[in-house]
């Protein structure tokens, strides 16, 4: 009992801030049309994603009617300006509509110089007169942490203090160039969770691929909020994607974050149209072969029962299993895919069929069709009468 209360109190505490109409369009050579972003936050809405980043109100006016836009839809959920720490930016959020701005300062010793030309001691009094200043101008303040992966530890936890002092809520670790691991990520997350009583966002871009891992293991360490986009979209290879994290931490922690798993798929179909960017095949959650199945044994096995190799059932997702046949097909699949035709086959007849089924796929790269399939059987039948 006591670890279902621990694990209920995570689950109302973990909150997903989904960054896709900013972080998703930085993604190189993507661009929403205003018809599209709307689309996009709506189904976010409706999937209820409980947080967004709509823009950077700083591009110009027209980001700026379209973060208005966003606005003037009445969305349950909160929208968020992303904006560099200048005075300039909270000023163009103030034209937008939204209650909350993400202000963002590189943390690492090396962005500070090499960006900024600034040094540790400036950006800490800098985060103090802006969260003051963002305060004032009525939002409230998320300060994320640009490249906070790289900073020293002991200067990231005198930036965190800093933000709450200066009355920021939230402070993102933003693992800006993909460079973290789990292990690492666990331990600065606690660290952090330990000195402060904000809320800890973390921002996980996946450039060795690690980025729902990092993500899950910052929650475990004490992260309450996790930054994603849908697909995965972002910078270079992308960010944590929604529909991972989601299910993932789903189903290996327990954590309900109240995003509706069976809108995951038409969500990334919208946005996979919208950016030009198509789902792999075998892209996790969301992609067309994740529930297909074409190896004879573990066909074999799933008819029998199909918890031996699907691990998440697809009606979970309102998706659907399917079989196809080719090159690693046994005699289980074939049977099974000419009764799902109506057609009872001899096991002579079905061993020819199979033969004929690997033949095809070497030559063509696809399973057969219905129409090939039957044609196959035909041949079998006339091969087997003529012995």
């Amino acid at each position: 009992m006591r670890l279902l209360g621990r694990m209920r109190l995570m689950a109302a505490a973990i909150t997903v801030n989904d960054t896709t109409l900013r972080d998703g369009e930085q993604t190189a050579g993507v661009s929403f049309r205003l018809d599209e972003k709307l689309a996009i936050a709506a189904a976010l809405d409706a999937a209820g994603v409980p947080e967004m980043e709509v823009g950077i109100p700083a591009m110009g006016e027209e980001e700026c009617e379209g973060i208005r836009a966003v606005a003037a839809l009445g969305l349950a959920t909160r929208q968020i300006a992303w904006c560099r720490m200048t005075a300039e930016d909270i000023a163009a959020a103030q034209r937008c509509d939204v209650t909350m701005v993400n202000l963002s300062i590189p943390v690492s010793d090396l962005q500070l110089a090499a960006k900024l030309g600034r040094d540790r001691a400036w950006a800490l009094g800098h985060i103090d007169t802006m969260v003051r200043a963002a305060r004032d101008a009525g939002f409230e303040v998320a300060v994320g942490g640009e490249d906070s992966s790289r900073a020293d530890p002991d200067f990231l936890l005198a930036v965190v203090e800093a933000c709450e002092r200066a009355g920021a809520r939230r402070f993102r670790f933003a693992d800006t160039m993909g460079v973290m691991e789990p292990f690492g990520i666990y331990d600065l997350f606690r660290r952090l969770r330990a000195a402060t009583a904000i809320e800890l966002e973390i921002h996980a871009h996946d450039d060795l691929g690690l980025a729902t891992a990092n993500s899950l293991a910052a929650i475990k360490g004490g992260a309450t909020h996790v930054s994603t986009t849908v697909n995965g979209l972002g910078e270079r290879a992308g960010n944590a994607p929604l529909e991972e994290v989601v299910v993932a931490l789903d189903h290996l922690h327990g954590i309900d974050t109240g995003v509706d798993k069976l809108a995951l798929a038409s969500v990334s179909d919208l946005v996979a149209r919208a950016s030009g960017r198509p789902v792999a095949a075998n892209k996790s959650i969301v992609g067309d072969g994740v529930f297909t199945h074409e190896s004879g044994i573990h066909v074999s096995g799933l008819l029998r029962d199909r918890r031996t190799y699907e691990a998440i059932d697809p009606r979970e997702l309102g998706r659907r299993h399917r079989v196809v046949l080719g090159k690693h097909s046994g005699l289980t699949s074939i049977l099974h895919a000419c009764r799902q035709m109506g057609v009872e086959v001899p096991v002579p007849q079905a061993q020819r069929v199979l033969t004929s089924v690997r033949a095809h796929a070497a030559a063509t790269k696809r399973a057969p069709t219905n129409e090939e399939l039957l044609r196959f059987l035909g041949e079998a039948t006339i091969s087997i009468s003529a012995n």
